[in-house]
């Protein structure tokens, strides 16, 4: 059976799912779905232990789990990789030097120093799960300002990270757009552009977010390998309020009858 890395060298554009409650039953209820699940453990409502259980969930519907850290800090980092997902996200990267510091702590000797021990990783594959974890675990870093966008070619090209995460609603924020307002795909196809060209040069994954039949369009046609199409707080969020509406909709058009009994008796009883 090929590994994600041979998959995603295949090409063909993978489906992601992102998560931000800590919820496994949503994960094995509606990951299958998906071809890879993305665990926000920046701004989800997540900790360690529900981090845990979700990779655990993934595992379960053979779907590789992808955790996204608060920060670069690297004992999160190696302490997320330990719980056996299948990479981790880290956001914020804006030079050279903050990625190689990532990748010191995400990869082991001689790409890196992540620290060895990792308890759930040997217990499913023994003490020699180092051997491969260097290329076993994809490490993404996040583009989501104008600076990290002029040193993108150089990040990309650094050994130990295996894809750039264009980080859409961060970059628009540092570039003026309010996040209320209306938004569109020419907003971001300048920086969609310089990312893919450094993940093309530098033979790296290109990720994406790409809601809609749109922007999903556009980031298949941009050559983007791992797009964000659908979320547990947007399919809860959207398909409850159109539900609702729904229903009021046919309570307010259904001919009200009397309720059954409603005028027997009323001047009966003990007063």
């Amino acid at each position: 059976m090929p590994t994600f890395r041979e998959i995603l060298r295949t090409g063909v554009p993978q489906l992601g799912l992102c998560v931000m409650y800590p919820s496994p039953g949503v994960v094995e209820r509606i990951g299958p779905d998906w071809d890879w699940i993305w665990i926000d453990g920046q701004h989800g409502q997540l900790g360690y232990s529900d981090v845990m259980q979700l990779v655990r969930a993934c595992d379960l519907i053979k779907r590789p789990a992808f955790v996204r850290v608060p920060g670069h800090e690297a004992g999160t980092i190696g302490l997320t990789l330990d719980t056996g997902a299948a990479g981790v996200i880290v956001p914020c990267v804006d030079t050279p030097e903050q990625a190689r510091a990532i990748v010191a702590a995400a990869k082991f000797p001689p790409i890196g120093n992540r620290s060895y021990g990792g308890r759930r990783p040997i217990d499913l594959l023994g003490r020699a799960y180092s051997h491969s974890a260097n290329d076993d675990t994809i490490l993404l870093l996040q583009i989501e300002s104008p600076l990290a966008i002029t040193h993108a070619d150089e990040i990309a090209g650094i050994p130990g990270v295996d894809g750039l995460f264009l980080g859409p609603d961060d970059i628009l924020l540092r570039r003026g757009a309010k996040m209320d307002a209306p938004r569109s795909k020419e907003m971001l196809t300048p920086d969609m552009s310089a990312v893919m060209s450094a993940c093309r040069k530098h033979d790296k994954f290109g990720v994406m977010v790409g809601f809609g039949a749109e922007m999903l369009t556009h980031c298949v046609q941009m050559g983007y390998h791992l797009i964000v199409s659908g979320g547990d707080v947007p399919f809860l969020a959207t398909t409850s309020k159109k539900t609702a509406d729904e229903a009021r909709a046919v309570i307010k058009s259904a001919k009200t009858e009397p309720a059954v009994g409603a005028d027997q008796g009323r001047n009966s009883g003990p007063y």
